[in-house]
């Protein structure tokens, strides 16, 4: 929740102060703490547009004109799966004529970034986020063959690099009159400066001997966010479209096996909750965020054939939780929590974002 509301809510309190001195200072005092000359009529207020601080990507108050914020950021991802399949045929409820499989896999990524915003106007901010990229990737599993045997995986990965660079403008759309919500226009690009899954040394078998900190494919990103106001609550929803690029990657993955082109799944996504401020400085949120994504199609060259197959679609579900705490009006400490609530959703996600501001070049 914006510190500029719960202000609002502190000028009420102290309006009986105000008027004790109307008198003195010839003054008139308008709703909201504005005063005018007596004879003037009082100005408008404006109304203020909040800011969802809790939560990533999900925006809210513009960064000023001229002003400059630096947000050093740590992120935590945690992924596991404890799958057992059975290949086969059921007689009874107790008999099975098959083959099990087990696998057990285990993902951590740790995320350093580092982002800068600034506000062109007061109604158009500029962001570039760099992050650093840390993974240590786990599998075991029980692959069975032909007859009775089976094979066992155990392979433990780590990586680290430089992760994809993003580049974000936001536009507020209009002054939230009548009633009416916030729009903030959103359109966000993201590089490929981090090693992609097709850019990572392979052993003779394809398989990979190191981790990629990227995804391999340039991304273009529209969104639209609405954050409507209603004290002491902000209520906000970001709809969003996720476009991949396609790429001729042009790969040697084995001596049989050759990546032609990649079209990664685009995705729409989607969120929606509240923000609610528990005092001047601490402020809680709450809501729920899902990326429907689409089928990723690979074309690839076996054995002196062509063919094209696809992925399944994913369905990303998280429930999020965020704490706001501003410590003075330049530093806040924000920290974010989402928990997967979908089978192809990361188990937890947490992040701790500590924004710095400062007006140093509001005079330009």
């Amino acid at each position: 929740m914006s510190r500029r509301i719960t202000t609002r809510l502190a000028a009420a309190v102290g309006l009986g102060l105000a008027l004790s001195h109307t008198v003195a200072a010839q003054q008139t005092t308008a709703p909201g703490g504005i005063t005018s000359p007596v004879g003037q009529a009082p100005a408008a207020e404006q109304p203020q547009q909040p800011e969802v601080q809790a939560i990533a990507d999900i925006g809210g108050v513009l960064t000023p004109r001229g002003r400059l914020v630096i947000e050093p950021s740590l992120q935590y991802s945690h992924s596991g799966v404890n799958r057992l399949t059975f290949r086969g045929i059921e007689i009874l409820s107790t008999l099975l004529i098959g083959v099990f499989s087990a696998e057990e896999a285990e993902r951590d990524i740790w995320t350093a970034a580092l982002t800068g915003r600034l506000g062109v106007t007061d109604r158009l901010e500029l962001e570039l986020k760099v992050p650093y990229v840390y993974r240590d990737d786990t599998l075991r599993a029980t692959v069975p063959t032909v007859g009775d045997d089976s094979f066992d995986i155990d392979r433990d990965l780590s990586g680290n690099g430089l992760g994809d660079i993003e580049l974000t403008a936001r536009y507020q759309l209009n002054r939230g009159h009548n009633g009416w919500p916030f729009f903030v226009g959103n359109l966000r690009y993201k590089t490929t400066t981090g090693d992609g899954p097709f850019d990572i040394a392979r052993d003779s078998d394809g398989i990979e001997q190191e981790l990629a900190t990227g995804s391999g494919f340039h991304a273009i990103e529209p969104s639209i966010t609405a954050l409507f106001p209603s004290d002491p609550a902000v209520f906000f929803a970001n709809l969003g479209y996720l476009y991949n690029l396609s790429d001729n990657v042009d790969t040697q993955i084995t001596d049989e096996l050759r990546i032609a082109k990649v079209d990664p799944g685009d995705a729409v996504r989607l969120s929606f909750g509240m923000a609610y401020a528990i005092n001047p400085r601490a402020s809680f949120t709450l809501g729920f965020k899902n990326d429907f994504i689409d089928r990723t199609k690979t074309t690839y060259f076996q054995d002196g054939r062509t063919s094209t197959q696809s992925s399944r679609t994913l369905n990303v579900g998280s429930l999020l939780l965020g704490w706001s705490y501003q410590l003075n009006p330049d530093v806040s400490v924000n920290l974010g929590l989402e928990l997967g609530v979908t089978d192809d959703a990361p188990n937890t996600v947490m992040t701790l974002r500590v924004p710095f501001g400062t007006n140093a070049l509001s005079r330009w």
